[in-house]
């Protein structure tokens, strides 16, 4: 089973994934893709791992070449999220720009054939009507370009609105 997960910020996808992680085969691993750029993402990071400390899942921080990574045993794999893996893909330390589209999709077929369920997490951008710097537009069409593909291949692709999940294609397991 292949799962995306799609929503605003703060619209309630990690903890619904988590959730719907624990419905699949375990072991159960977190892949967090999230780099320390600030001390704000610091203090998420440590809270993120807070939360898990005590969970059924094995946290395997990777922030580049997801589809490198090997798994102990086949079981269920939560990417969270898309949006962070696409940034560390895209941009050097410098700031310079990459294309690598195809590079992230690569790396989500091999995480496909690892495991029994996939569920990435990855955030709706660009709705908001706003005017950004040409690099930060080329990042949102990426991602809008990535899920649209990803949402093509998975089986279910859902939507998370204030913590509820809607189903665009696909049935809801839980």
């Amino acid at each position: 089973m292949r799962i995306l997960l799609t929503g605003g910020s703060g619209s309630g996808k990690s903890t619904y994934a988590e959730r719907l992680a624990r419905a699949f085969p375990a072991p159960r691993y977190y892949v967090a893709t999230m780099k320390p750029y600030d001390d704000e993402c610091l203090l998420k990071i440590r809270r993120h791992r807070l939360q898990r400390e005590s969970s059924d899942f094995v946290t395997i921080e990777r922030q580049v070449d997801v589809g490198g990574i090997e798994f102990p045993a086949r079981g269920t794999v939560l990417l969270e999220c898309m949006c962070n893996l696409l940034a560390n893909e895209m941009f050097d330390a410098e700031g310079n720009e990459r294309d690598v589209l195809e590079k992230i999709l690569t790396d989500i077929a091999a995480l496909e054939t690892k495991c029994a369920a996939l569920i990435v997490v990855t955030n709706e951008v660009g709705g908001d009507g706003g005017e950004y710097s040409e690099s930060i537009t080329r990042y949102i069409q990426a991602l809008g370009r990535l899920n649209r593909v990803i949402a093509e291949r998975f089986d279910l692709v859902a939507e998370l609105v204030c913590g509820i999940p809607l189903a665009l294609k696909g049935t809801l397991p839980v």
